[in-house]
């Protein structure tokens, strides 16, 4: 490093140093001690008990079940992810229009969002409840169903639904993110297409879209760090359900310290989440590039 630049970063310090000192204190020491617990030999009450070496990711990996739980780890990110943001992007585009009664609709958008995630998950748990749930009624009300379905007592049925909800508390940020990112695009980019012939769809693909990625690749990042760690939707919606069957690596650390009292091993799986979510985050912005110049 020349002199120049060494002088540069000494004086930035001051301005800089806050932020560095909280991004240690908040991110790298927790990390960092996760690792460490994570070679620990932790007894059921987190006594320590002294190294463990690599033992419990050994331990980890004799799991039967991980590698179904990895499977539903990247079904849980892949399908929410993809599903919000295409779902997304078809709200933003109409919420940009200019229609009556625009404002309350975007702020009807807001709900799922000042909601407690909580609390959104058990009200569908308990509309979807076989024997009580209002959802289950009106199916067999309907004759959809001739009796009420368990489906939140089925991994695969639980899952799906868990899905669902996530999806749904998805949206208004992710809308409100693509919606910021198309204000933000000139009109005469939309008039220059429309000029030169091209339809809707085409001025869509190829200038809107383009112009919304680093928007799209924002609320994309957003949302796989959300949903990846997103204990509270299955746990409400699966965590009744016996064994792994809709078990992502999330909800697996929690069992593993709260069901088998297995702290050491959970504090492996922490890790391993930690790796899963860069390398996930790492091809998205591969794919995405958002920092990519659009075509003039």
């Amino acid at each position: 490093m020349s002199r120049r630049r060494l002088g540069t970063a000494v004086a930035a310090l001051p301005w800089i140093g806050p932020v560095l000192v909280l991004i240690a204190a908040v991110v790298a020491f927790p990390a960092g001690y996760m690792v460490w617990i994570s070679t620990r030999d932790l007894s059921a009450y987190g006594q320590d008990r002294g190294s463990a070496g690599l033992a419990n990711y050994r331990a980890l990996f004799r799991i039967p079940e991980l590698g179904s739980v990895l499977a539903h780890t990247v079904v849980w990110v892949v399908g929410v992810v993809v599903l919000t943001l295409l779902l997304s992007l078809a709200l933003a585009q109409f919420l940009s229009k200019d229609f009556p009664g625009r404002t309350a609709v975007r702020l009807a958008i807001l709900v799922p969002w000042a909601a407690s995630v909580v609390m959104t998950t058990t009200i569908v748990y308990y509309m979807l409840d076989p024997d009580v749930g209002i959802a289950n009624r009106f199916l067999v009300d309907i004759g959809l169903l001739d009796r009420g379905y368990g489906f939140t007592k089925q991994a695969g049925p639980a899952f799906l639904v868990a899905i669902g909800v996530a999806v749904f508390v998805s949206i208004p940020f992710t809308t409100y993110t693509i919606l910021a990112g198309l204000q933000s695009i000139p009109a005469e980019v939309e008039e220059a297409g429309r000029m030169d012939g091209a339809n809707a769809w085409q001025r869509y693909r190829f200038l809107t879209l383009p112009q919304l990625r680093p928007a799209i690749a924002v609320a994309g990042i957003v949302n796989i760090i959300n949903v990846f760690n997103s204990l509270p939707i299955l746990q409400v919606m699966t965590g009744s359900i016996a064994g792994f069957g809709a078990d992502t690596t999330t909800t697996l650390s929690f069992k593993l310290i709260r069901q088998n009292q297995q702290l050491d091993t959970a504090a492996a799986m922490s890790v391993l989440n930690f790796g899963l979510i860069i390398v996930i985050i790492a091809i998205y912005v591969k794919v995405a590039e958002p920092t990519r110049q659009v075509d003039s």
